[in-house]
């Protein structure tokens, strides 16, 4: 907990500032800036009338966040506290109880995936698609990732042709797809299994069908 006190009248914040007033709210002004440099947030502090018996009732306040953290007083004290002080009114004061300061809350951040390293290799896997010239390449490439999206850990275009043997209006598309086993080694009929399902996929997405 901290304390200060200040005459209402005097000299101000600086050696060459001329004589100036102080009152309660300058002991507020001051209570909110200490609280605010030792880390409470700002926007949440609340100042409520009432305080502490040491202080002049309806020149006081209380600062707090929510009703049950107070986190401190301020105002002009109570003739009794002067006198008991021997102290010369009428004077100001804040206190400020800096243990109550809630810690800031830690930012949320977007952590990043664990890696997953796999022991087994990876497979890789060729398709060549007939598709009418309007078909984009980026739709061909989400079909066949859409099969299977843990185990197929890669797609991408390495060829794009049309001319001989390619019907008018048609174009081809090649695509590598490579599979990542995450359990065992995938057999070749677990391979030629979901070769399938990505050329049906393929199909049913874009109209492609296997170059011959």
């Amino acid at each position: 907990m901290r304390r200060a006190l200040a005459k209402t009248s005097g000299s101000g914040r600086h050696w060459s500032a001329p004589a100036a007033a102080v009152d309660a709210f300058d002991a507020k002004a001051d209570a909110l800036a200490v609280l605010v440099a030792a880390g409470a947030p700002a926007q949440a502090l609340q100042v409520v009338p009432g305080a502490p018996a040491w202080f002049h009732p309806g020149r006081a306040g209380t600062i707090q966040i929510g009703p049950q953290n107070v986190l401190g007083h301020f105002g002009e004290l109570h003739p009794q506290a002067l006198e008991a002080l021997d102290a010369q009114g009428p004077l100001v004061a804040f206190e400020v109880i800096l243990e109550k300061i809630p810690e800031p809350k830690a930012k949320a951040t977007r952590a990043k995936p664990v890696l997953e390293l796999s022991p087994f290799q990876p497979v890789t896997r060729d398709f060549a698609f007939v598709v009418d010239r309007t078909v984009r390449a980026a739709d061909i490439l989400r079909a066949a990732q859409g099969v299977d999206r843990k185990l197929i850990t890669g797609v991408s275009v390495f060829d794009v042709y049309e001319g001989e043997r390619i019907a008018p209006g048609k174009i081809s598309i090649a695509i590598a797809v490579t599979l990542q086993p995450r359990e065992k080694t995938m057999t070749d009929e677990e391979i030629d299994a979901l070769g399938r399902r990505i050329v049906a996929e393929v199909g049913k997405r874009t109209g492609g069908v296997l170059r011959a």
